[in-house]
């Protein structure tokens, strides 16, 4: 899947990194979701499977922009 087929939830030009590559939260077609951070080695995570982490306000900015 073309990061171009999903809906950016976060990161729209309201925070600290604008249009970059930071944590950022997207929405499929399907209504699943995809997040993007930064590595996380908290534990390890079953063969198939990553972690990442984000910051608490990109969470928030998603669940704003959903209308939750």
């Amino acid at each position: 899947m073309a990061r171009e087929e999903l809906t950016r939830l976060t990161g729209n030009g309201n925070g600290d990194c604008g249009q970059g590559d930071c944590p950022n939260v997207y929405r499929t077609a399907s209504g699943a979701f995809v997040v993007q951070g930064d590595l996380s080695d908290a534990f390890a995570p079953p063969v198939g499977e990553g972690l990442v982490e984000i910051p608490e306000n990109v969470l928030r900015e998603a669940v704003r922009a959903l209308g939750w």
